[in-house]
């Protein structure tokens, strides 16, 4: 699999700010920075090293880790520098210093003033983590001396909300950084890499979740359930390894907020049965580690999108590899391992079409926020669901002008996503019916309906596998 499919634009970018490095900044400052966040795995650290080899520039690359001190950060940190294909750099061999204000100073003193280069601190929340006083002295090197010459600093980390407050302007860095987010490989690129149809493409993507280590393993024009048969038979397969991993190091302390996780992602979406399942946590409890798995982005929390604000609340987790995981793979982990993996395929295909129509849900308002022609009107602003207490009525698809409380709704629509089964006038009568009970929509507002396997209905706007896909090409 070609690792770099969708990622022309990163790679285009960090050419730009190299090219104006070589053309010298404001005030003789060439320097520039970038602060590279990203979900884990999604491959951000294979971007900066392609960019770095397709630029031929001398580079140090330095990866964190989970250190015990930063005494132990910083000999590491003067490994990579010596290690590395700066020019003059092993000058620098056995050199100790003590604190990241003397590195800096020491690898500043070797970096060229000649031609561009590149400095990688990978996984930078690790080093914050163990020194409070890192952003400052980062701050100041880069203000004092960094920026003088022709360097690109690429900060990377995948601790999404840190890596976001890193340029808030209470923080030492702030608006020295250009920010770039690595999004996961789109369904367009799931496509693209696996060779597969859109309606195809969209089943990898809920499996995969886009992360090009489980779709480097994934053999091209194999669909889901196929690759999911070779993986309940390998244990150390990226798809059933990767989420634990990540996991591991988004909570390696906090084993409530990991039970919180799974009762979200065995399908519980409400505060009070969420809270259930988790084993009757406290409310104080609960409320605590709703609020990390949100801050970590590792839950999405929505409110129901109408022109009348609404308490009712539901919590999704938001990466759909990590949603797949955790109903099908994570909890069957012991029998996948004692060689039954058998057990855990025979689960999924049982479960697969129920749990599939409610995951692509997210994937395709995405989409339809993104399509350019053909989606929604082009006055919509939001894309979201509603639904009440007692889901009566529950709307898949509301576009409006805005969220969370519009001021007006631009569309109502369905999902309907069978293999074998198009939207009829049964699911048109319905859709009616719901579109009466949504506040702030009338009989004049457009009705859409998304579908796996077409419409038998006329006179309402009906949306493919092939229109949805177009949304990232």
């Amino acid at each position: 699999m070609d690792a770099f499919i969708g990622r022309a634009r990163e790679i285009a970018a960090l050419d730009r700010m190299v090219r104006r490095m070589r053309e010298g900044g404001p005030g003789g400052r060439p320097g520039k920075a970038v602060l590279i966040r990203g979900r884990r795995r999604v491959g951000k650290s294979r971007l900066v090293e392609e960019f770095i080899d397709r630029a031929g520039l001398p580079s140090v690359f330095f990866t964190a880790s989970a250190q015990s001190t930063a005494e132990a950060d910083l000999r590491l940190f003067m490994e990579a520098v010596t290690a590395s294909d700066v020019p003059e750099a092993q000058m620098l061999d056995g050199q100790v210093p003590q604190n990241w204000a003397a590195a800096f100073r020491l690898l500043v003193s070797v970096l060229p003033e000649d031609r561009a280069s590149v400095v990688v601190l990978d996984e930078m929340p690790y080093l914050i983590k163990n020194d409070p006083g890192f952003e400052g002295t980062l701050q100041a090197v880069f203000d004092r001396e960094l920026s003088r010459k022709p360097v690109l600093l690429l900060c990377v980390g995948s601790d999404l909300a840190m890596m976001e407050r890193l340029n808030a302007y209470d923080r030492p860095f702030h608006q020295r950084g250009t920010e770039m987010v690595v999004p996961p490989l789109t369904p367009a690129d799931v496509a693209k890499v696996l060779a597969l149809e859109p309606a195809e493409a969209f089943d990898a993507y809920l499996v995969s979740g886009g992360l090009p280590l489980v779709l480097e393993e994934w053999p091209r024009g194999t669909g889901a359930l196929d690759y999911l048969a070779e993986v309940v038979e390998d244990p150390t397969s990226a798809a059933i390894v990767s989420a634990e991993r990540s996991l591991a190091a988004e909570f390696p302390a906090d084993a409530q907020a990991r039970l919180v996780l799974g009762a979200i992602g065995a399908g519980e979406r409400t505060h009070t049965l969420i809270g259930r399942a988790a084993g009757g946590l406290p409310a104080t409890s609960l409320n605590r580690s709703l609020q990390l798995l949100a801050a970590k982005r590792v839950v999405e929390v929505a409110v129901p999108l109408s022109t009348r604000p609404s308490k009712e609340t539901r919590y999704y987790v938001a990466d759909p590899h990590l949603r797949f995981w955790l109903a099908f793979l994570g909890p069957y982990l012991p029998e996948i391992e004692r060689g039954r993996g058998d057990l855990t395929l025979a689960r999924i295909r049982r479960s697969w079409t129920s749990w599939r129509g409610r995951a692509v849900e997210p994937v395709i308002r995405d989409a339809l926020f993104r399509m350019r022609e053909g989606g929604l009107p082009d006055d919509t602003g939001a894309v979201g669901g509603y639904w009440t207490r007692t889901n009566d009525p529950e709307i898949d698809i509301v576009g409006a002008d805005r969220g969370p409380v519009a001021k007006r709704i631009t569309a109502v629509g369905s999902v309907k996503w069978l293999e074998n089964r198009p939207f009829d006038s049964h699911d048109l009568t319905r859709l009616i019916v719901h579109r009466s009970q949504l506040p702030g929509a009338d009989e004049s507002t457009p009705l859409v309906a998304v579908t796996r396997s077409g419409s038998t209905v006329a006179g309402i706007r009906t949306i493919g596998p092939e229109e949805l896909i177009s949304a990232w090409e």
